[in-house]
Order: structure tokens, then C-alpha cells, then sequence
């Protein structure tokens, strides 16, 4: 008789977050201050575009790092600066909106470990290389992404995105958190897209945007989340769901890369992780960094 295989459950963004106020992934965060929160609401609609693409981000600084999550309209407002502020770190990972926790837990990784740390010296345009650095986990390619118009950048950032996948002529990409460069990229890659988001009804070519995360999770063979699944909550059911069916997931995270850092290879496969300040935010060279999980993780 065969034994039937077993999946070992899941790890959750909520048992990382005990496992650092236990002190498990470095000094205990009641220790710790948070020199400043801040709030960004911004929006962008790119040439030959219709959409507007409206984002809000809660940040929080920590020593010379940065933690990132981006919320919905409405869940945060900028008294969050002033209540948070020079507050113990311990205090944002236990209390407050889910976005301000995760940008709270996000400074505190990438502070314990930065991403240029974790990234060959060199700097990368893009043909990259793996970085050499593996004594403190997963190495990075250090992308730069080029100066230029917002359209440049973006195209660059998502073509480094789309990058991360292995996917075979035809494949269904399951994209959960839509940008129009980013469905432009799978599709060169030989992808075909499968659009869910919240906000969005229809892509720039007439792709229908579905709602429904499961309808999309169900019939994947690759799954590119965004970041913002940390801050809304659904990231451990995405991680669930495909770890369980052995599909791939790749995250592309402004919001909470150092967070999904902690998730290679315990389900998330690769990473784009871009720390602050995003691309959006410059015309000049800016740097994001890509991970793959070890081979048979």
C-alpha cells in the first residue's frame, strides 16, 4: 500500500510576528523604537493607459531600515505619523490597523538582515546573477532599474518581475494585484494571464479582472502575488492554497519584501522585493532585489 503523502501545515505571517516578539529572529522588539511613521497617498496613470492607479502606503523606520505596506483607501489616516511615531516597535507588531503591523514587522527584518546585504556587490542591469552572499539565507540578484519616465521604469521593474518565472509557452499565471506592465510581461514571456484584483474591473487590452481570488488559485499553474496580500490579510490563504496543490507562487513586493523573504521556500518560490524609496518615487536608478528559493525547497 502507498503512503500517502503529507503536507505540513502551512507557516502564517501571525506565528512569524510571535516568533519575533519572542525574540527567536534577533533582539526583542520591545527594545526597540521606531524613529518615524509616515503615510504616502499617490497616484499614477501611465501614458496610453485609462486607469489611475490610486496607492496608499503606511512606512515605518527603523534604525537604517524601512518597513513598507501598502492599505485600502480609508483604513489608515495620516494621524497615524503622530500616535506611532517614537513608539516601542513591540507596540505596532501587537496593536493597530494589519497594514501598520506588517510595515512594523517589514522595517524589523530588513533591519536584522538588509537586502543589499543580502546581494552581490556588483551592481546588475538585466543580465543579472545570483548574489554570493548565502551565510545568512537566501541570496539576491541586485537589479537596477534605469532613469527614465515613469513608463521606462515601470516596464523594467515588471520585465524583472516576469523574470522570475518558469513557466512553459501557454501557462496560466494566476496574477493576484493587477498593473498593465505586469500583464504586458507575462504575456512576452509566453504566459497567459489570469487577472485578479479588488479595484480594477478590466486591463488596458479588455482582460476581464476577476474579484475572486479562489476562482484564480484554482486554475493556475503559477501564481505572481503582490505584497499588499500581507496587508490585506489573504497572503497565508494564497500560501496555503498553493503549497497544498504544488504550484508555484511568486511575490512581487513593494509592501513587506523582507516579510516574504521570510517565506522562501516555505511556500513562496521567488521574490522580487523592492524597499523604499519605490521606483515610482524617482526619475533616477533605483535598486530591487530577487530571490529564488533554494532548488527542491
Amino acid at each position: 500500500m502507498t503512503t500517502p503523502t503529507t503536507i505540513a501545515p502551512a507557516p502564517t505571517v501571525h506565528a512569524l510576528v510571535e516568533a519575533v516578539l519572542n525574540g527567536e529572529h534577533g533582539p526583542l522588539p520591545s527594545d526597540l523604537v521606531a524613529t518615524s511613521v509616515f503615510w504616502i497617498h499617490h497616484g499614477t496613470r501611465l501614458a496610453g493607459g485609462d486607469t489611475t492607479y490610486l496607492n496608499q502606503y503606511v512606512l515605518v523606520r527603523l534604525g537604517g531600515s524601512f518597513g513598507a505596506c501598502a492599505f485600502e483607501a480609508g483604513e489608515i489616516d495620516p494621524s497615524v505619523c503622530r500616535d506611532s511615531s517614537g513608539a516601542a516597535l513591540d507596540a505596532l507588531l501587537r496593536e493597530g490597523p494589519r497594514p501598520l503591523r506588517i510595515a512594523a514587522l517589514d522595517a524589523y527584518l530588513a533591519e536584522r538582515r538588509p537586502h543589499r546585504e543580502a546581494a552581490d556587490a556588483g551592481d546588475a542591469g538585466a543580465d543579472t546573477r545570483r548574489g554570493a552572499d548565502t551565510r545568512r539565507g537566501a541570496s539576491a540578484e541586485r537589479v537596477v532599474l534605469p532613469a527614465g519616465t515613469p513608463e521606462v521604469r515601470a516596464r523594467a521593474r515588471d520585465a524583472a518581475i516576469a523574470g522570475l518565472l518558469d513557466i512553459e509557452e501557454g501557462a496560466k499565471v494566476g496574477l493576484i494585484g493587477v498593473v498593465d506592465p505586469l500583464v504586458a510581461a507575462i504575456r512576452e514571456r509566453g504566459g497567459d494571464p489570469l487577472p485578479c484584483d479588488l479595484n480594477l474591473k478590466a486591463t488596458r487590452w479588455g482582460d476581464p479582472v476577476t474579484a475572486d481570488m479562489h476562482e484564480v488559485l484554482d486554475r493556475a499553474d503559477v501564481v505572481v502575488a503582490t505584497g499588499m496580500t500581507l496587508g490585506n490579510g489573504s497572503f497565508d490563504t494564497i500560501l496555503d492554497r498553493c503549497r497544498t496543490r504544488g504550484v508555484p507562487l511568486v511575490v512581487y513586493a513593494q509592501s513587506g519584501g523582507a516579510v516574504a523573504r521570510a517565506f522562501l521556500g516555505r511556500g513562496v518560490t521567488a521574490l522580487s522585493a523592492e524597499p523604499f524609496p519605490f521606483s515610482q518615487f524617482s526619475a533616477d536608478p533605483t535598486v530591487l532585489y530577487r530571490y529564488r528559493a533554494e532548488a527542491g525547497a
